[in-house]
């Protein structure tokens, strides 16, 4: 969803048409976005294996500069250009300077004067688009507030099926409708930071409690269910999370022990599949259901480096508070949590490149709105960036 409206911005800027290559986990996940067409490429697109290309494919436009195979002149005219051209913008293009050129203003040049663009990413990218001068007017006139980018074009463009609007609409009309308040919390544990599911939903209470989005309960005493005449306020917590274990404890916490403030809190968690099954087309759509729901909350807790959480406050429109995560320790971290500074999304491994020297370049001072992301304790890539306001 985030490459998907970097890739939508990208078009914008440079007068092009978007389609997208269909794959089988994407099926019954979005409606048309564009009244009159559709933006997927036709079944019988005469370039097959579109999915298969890679950072040393050689219509890739680092490999035609490696090859000395395209003229890179910004003044180059375009019938001395290929036809088509395949940009390689997924998470390891970092390490090949050449693949990395499409950030640079001059091979933007050239890049614009060829019609068929292949663009393969897993990244969201707008932040580098920031930096090139080409773009800088109208990204300025579009977006006054920088910050709001993908909310703005994500809810634009980006609408669940049928299919998923009915279960994320089910869902929200039989646990949170009614309530005055919903707390979003999404738990996503990485392999790179491996921390327990109690650990884990320690962390979570440290951070709610002292944060004070959740109240403190009195353990000593049994909760007593409330009468019909009793004006208790009710606080809806959602729990996103792969694992049920961190659901029940919560649920188990509220549901039993009395609140310190006497207001009810009420769990719920819409599926726990414990492991993530990406090819798997109805996992797909309870996940992209999940985001949605998410995205209705008025407080949201995610973990710090989850797209997942990304795009649900994306969405949104609000900020964070990020759950810390630790590498290599089982230890929660203090504080448990912090407040995000921005509700766009985080370029999380953005190439470290000098366009002018074709050296490695620190690209995260180059201008104020473009800086290292709020949440860029959790990466073992110093280079993230992200826009800010």
């Amino acid at each position: 969803m985030m490459s998907l409206t970097a890739t939508f911005l990208y078009a914008l800027l440079t007068d092009r048409v978007i389609l997208l290559h269909q794959l089988d986990d994407m099926v019954d996940l979005f409606c048309e976005p564009f009244p009159g067409t559709t933006w997927y490429l036709p079944s019988d697109f005469p370039i097959h294996g579109l999915e298969e290309h890679n950072k040393d494919s050689q219509n890739s436009y680092g490999y035609l500069i490696e090859k000395n195979l395209i003229n890179t002149d910004p003044n180059a005219p375009p019938s001395s250009l290929p036809s088509s051209l395949y940009l390689h913008l997924m998470h390891d293009m970092g390490y090949d300077h050449l693949h990395v050129r499409f950030f640079c203003d001059d091979d933007q040049q050239v890049i614009s004067k060829i019609n068929w663009v292949f663009l393969k990413t897993n990244q969201y990218f707008i932040p580098g688009l920031f930096l090139i001068p080409k773009y800088a007017e109208e990204l300025a006139q579009m977006f006054p507030l920088k910050e709001t980018v993908f909310h703005h074009l994500g809810r634009y463009l980006l609408h669940p099926s049928n299919v998923v609007w009915d279960i994320i609409m089910r869902y929200h009309n039989s646990y949170l409708a009614k309530s005055k308040e919903i707390i979003g919390i999404q738990v996503r544990i990485f392999d790179w930071a491996p921390i327990s599911t109690e650990k884990s939903y320690e962390q979570v209470i440290k951070c709610t409690q002292q944060e004070l989005i959740l109240p403190g309960v009195n353990l000593n005493q049994s909760q007593i269910s409330p009468s019909t005449s009793t004006k208790a306020t009710t606080k809806t917590v959602l729990m996103v999370s792969l694992y049920e274990d961190i659901y029940k404890r919560l649920y188990n916490l509220y549901f039993e022990h009395p609140t310190t403030t006497g207001e009810m809190i009420n769990v719920y968690q819409p599926s726990h599949e414990e492991k993530q099954q990406t090819e798997n087309k109805f996992h797909n759509h309870q996940a992209m259901a999940e985001i949605w729901l998410l995205s209705f909350s008025d407080v949201l807790v995610t973990s710090a480096g989850s797209t997942f959480g990304y795009v649900s406050y994306g969405l949104a429109g609000i900020k964070p508070w990020y759950l810390q995560s630790s590498i290599g320790s089982q230890n929660i971290q203090n504080p448990p949590c912090y407040r995000a500074t921005s509700i766009d999304p985080c370029y999380q491994i953005a190439p470290n490149f000098n366009c002018k020297t074709g050296g490695a370049g620190d690209r995260r001072n180059i201008i104020r709105h473009v800086r290292q992301c709020d949440d860029h304790s959790v990466y073992i890539y110093a280079s993230s960036i992200k826009l800010f306001d």
